[in-house]
Parts: structure tokens; C-alpha cells; sequence
């Protein structure tokens, strides 16, 4: 049984002041919940069904406190409407700040205000070997619960950055690319160099005029329908997919 301290902990944990207050987070379900398990990140409680305990002793006994549940608690501590196995809430890693590696790929989030969209672009990261995000401090927090479902356990894989970008930008000698309706055919570009920054910018309002003159080059997504745009992840993954496949062949 989840005590009341913890149930009470767990339901704020919804809320983004809650999470930096006690530097907490909440991941839930059982692949996602195994995932973080397995890794090196301090899971500080662990919330699970007899099953999920039978089947995987060895993994609970990583967390400091273990508390078993029914699938009824599970449901109501946390943010999915069922869940038959597993939560655990999860220490928040310090920042160790962002080193610019040469020749690497970085994204950059501008005003990604969906949670959907962002543990999306997570996901995308991960896939294809993308390191470091880096987001404007008005992007969704990494720590939402939507963030952390959609992201699966990409989030352990992929390092996010939150701060000024144009501070970011200003600095490399790398090129830095941004996401436009009206910029250059991502499919008949050539790259300069190995690596760089792309910037995505907010769906509605596009990339933040104070970095704009920091692009070095607007790139666009050939259109052959009638939609008018792209949801920003699905733009990242086409952008991302091209990018890479131009390295490679550099």
C-alpha cells in the first residue's frame, strides 16, 4: 500500500514547482520504470505490484524504498489512467552544463510548449545518436509527466539543456540551421562541415527573432500536399533524418 505521505508527494509531483522543490520526478509504467532501473540514475522510491516484484527482485532492490501497490494506487499516484506494474520516483540529475562538442549535432528548442512534441523529439534524438538538446527556458520542462511518457526512456539517453540560446549560439563556430516554410530544400542542400545546431522553432510563432541572425542558414521540408505545415516533431525527425543521411556521405 502506497502510505499518504507518498500518495501526497506523488500526486504533486505533478506540478513543475513541486518537482524543483524536491527535485523529484515520476516515471511510470513497467518498460519505462525497468529502463531507469537499469541505469545509473538514483530511483529514490519504487512503487509496484506484487507481480512486478516477483518477476524482477533484483531491479527493485535498487531503489532506496520499495512499497508494493495494487494497479488501483498506481493509477491514482501518477498520471496514466491504468498502470499494472510500476512507478518510481526518480532523483533529478544536476545540470552539469553544456560543452560544445565539434563535429557533433545539437538540437535546439525554441518555445516547444506540447509535452507530446518534446518527449517526441526526444525519442528522435535518441534514435539517431543525438546527444544534446538544447531548449529556451519557456520550453516544456523535461520533468512533466507527459514529457517523460512520450520521451519513454529516451530521456536517459539524451542530455536537455535548459538557458539562453542566443548566449548558446552566439559562441560556436559551427552552422547553425533553422527550421522555415521558406528556407532552402533540406533534400538539395551540401554541408560544409560534419555537425552543427538545428533550430526548431515554436509552431505558431516560428524561431525567436532575437536569435534569428544567428542562423546561418533557413531550411525547409519540400512540400508535395496541400497541409499547411508540419507538427514540429514530425518536421525534426524529416530534418534530422537528412541531416544525418548528408553526414554520412560527406
Amino acid at each position: 500500500m502506497i502510505s499518504q505521505k507518498w500518495a501526497k508527494l506523488l500526486r504533486s509531483l505533478q506540478q513543475k514547482k513541486y518537482r524543483k522543490i524536491e527535485q523529484l520526478f515520476v516515471v511510470e509504467g513497467e518498460k519505462a520504470v525497468l529502463e531507469v532501473l537499469q541505469s545509473e540514475w538514483p530511483v529514490k522510491a519504487l512503487f509496484a505490484t506484487e507481480d512486478f516484484l516477483q518477476r524482477h527482485p533484483l531491479l527493485a532492490e535498487k531503489a532506496a524504498q520499495v512499497q508494493q501497490a495494487s494497479p488501483a494506487e498506481l493509477a491514482q499516484a501518477g498520471s496514466f489512467q491504468t498502470n499494472d506494474a510500476a512507478l518510481a520516483a526518480v532523483e533529478i540529475p544536476a545540470d552539469t552544463g553544456f560543452t560544445e562538442v565539434e563535429g557533433d549535432w545539437v538540437l535546439v528548442l525554441d518555445q516547444i510548449n506540447d509535452p507530446g512534441n518534446l518527449g517526441a523529439i526526444i525519442r528522435i534524438a535518441d534514435w539517431y545518436n543525438i546527444k544534446t538538446i538544447l531548449c529556451s527556458s519557456d520550453t516544456v520542462d523535461l520533468y512533466n509527466p507527459k514529457v517523460i511518457a512520450a520521451a519513454k526512456g529516451s530521456f536517459l539517453r539524451v542530455q536537455l539543456h535548459y538557458g539562453d540560446l542566443h548566449s548558446w549560439l552566439s559562441q560556436t563556430e559551427q552552422p547553425v540551421y533553422g527550421a522555415y516554410l521558406e528556407g532552402d530544400n533540406i533534400h538539395q542542400i551540401s554541408l560544409p562541415q560534419q555537425g552543427g545546431y538545428l533550430v526548431m522553432g515554436n509552431e505558431a510563432s516560428g524561431i525567436s527573432a532575437d536569435i534569428v541572425h544567428l542562423i546561418n542558414r533557413k531550411v525547409t521540408i519540400p512540400a508535395f500536399g496541400q497541409t499547411e505545415s508540419l507538427n514540429v516533431a514530425m518536421a525534426t525527425a524529416v530534418l534530422v533524418d537528412n541531416l544525418k543521411r548528408l553526414s554520412a556521405t560527406r
